[in-house]
């Protein structure tokens, strides 16, 4: 082919890029509001690994889909979930072909950046007569970002008679919140100002405010952190040793009851609303978008299965800042 016949058969030799709002018909687009509007819900109520697994197993129930455990024999067309230590869920709609012939997955993961609780979390500050919690950051967090915020405590304590309880601590309309405490800008002057931005705050820095009251009782020394567990064991029974069994997540606290919208809250974003903003969107954007789709699936050839597991599946945490921006 000759450059002369080629100009002329190739239209178009560039690539333009173009925004996905520009591909968007009404009806399209409406469907877009629509979901969004369902992730902004499932952004304000999920926040664990534990609470997306029970928010997806709660939809896929309502959509259909049966336990696994309770099916004698998968028939074309089936839709089944199967949960695993409620920290997993897997999903499937049974396709026409046997599944020697293959399965078409797409996994994604639930868990988020946050501070976990260490085992023997709780003390008390000789210095400062404060009780304070020992924290272990998860996932690629800017840690700057954790100190001066209000704080939830999401999780699940596993007691000495081996019945367990779950925690939710700063989400309802009246619950106190944590906050991870910083350093006045006097002060930070001389210990934060000279170290570079990922050192500005130091994980071991990251420990959650508690209490600050004492017990009146001259029999106890560590009279703050006394009162925190008597205050604990009031209010779930656990004793101190409970935590070394217990998973408890500290994540930002942005309650849906409350009338004045906290800051953090998932919100939209811009005058025109185009883009979201809010905790925890790495990557349960991906695990929303991956179950939604396997809820509007078609039924097809092959076997379709959505994996939401506990821990990114594809290697070492990418990304993970506290507060994430998505666009559309």
């Amino acid at each position: 082919m000759t450059a002369k016949v080629r100009k002329k058969t190739v239209k178009k030799l560039g690539y333009e890029r173009k925004s996905g709002w520009e591909m968007l018909d009404d009806k399209r687009r409406e469907e877009m509001e629509e979901l969004s509007r369902r992730y902004l819900d499932f952004l304000r109520r999920v926040k664990t690994e534990r609470e997306a697994v029970r928010y997806f197993r709660q939809r896929a129930e309502e959509a259909g889909f049966k336990n696994l455990e309770e099916v004698e024999k998968l028939e074309v067309g089936d839709k089944v979930y199967s949960v695993n230590r409620e920290k997993n869920i897997y999903l499937a709609k049974i396709g026409k072909e046997p599944l020697s012939k293959g399965v078409n997955i797409v996994a994604a993961h639930v868990d988020s950046p946050r501070l976990d609780l260490k085992q023997v979390p709780l003390y008390e500050d000789s210095t400062t007569s404060l009780a304070l919690l020992r924290t272990h950051y998860y996932g690629g967090i800017k840690k700057y970002q954790w100190v001066s915020t209000p704080l939830a405590l999401h999780g699940k304590v596993i007691l000495a008679d081996g019945s367990d309880v779950e925690v939710t601590i700063g989400e309802e309309e009246g619950d106190p919140v944590f906050a991870v405490p910083d350093l006045l800008p006097h002060l930070a002057g001389k210990k934060q100002y000279d170290r570079k931005t990922r050192e500005a705050v130091k994980g071991e820095e990251l420990q959650i405010l508690v209490g600050s009251e004492p017990v009146k009782d001259e029999k106890v020394k560590k009279k703050v952190k006394e009162n925190i567990l008597r205050i604990l064991h009031e209010r779930y029974g656990m004793v101190e040793e409970d935590f070394i069994s217990a998973e408890l997540e500290a994540v930002p606290a942005e309650s849906a009851e409350l009338e004045a919208v906290p800051a953090d809250r998932p919100r939209e974003v811009g005058l025109d609303r185009s883009m979201i903003g809010g905790y925890g969107q790495d990557d349960r954007i991906c695990s929303f978008t991956a179950f939604e789709a396997i809820l509007s699936a078609e039924l097809g050839e092959r076997t379709q299965v959505v994996a939401l597991v506990d821990k990114d599946p594809s290697g070492p945490w990418c990304g993970g800042d506290k507060v994430h921006w998505l666009r559309g």
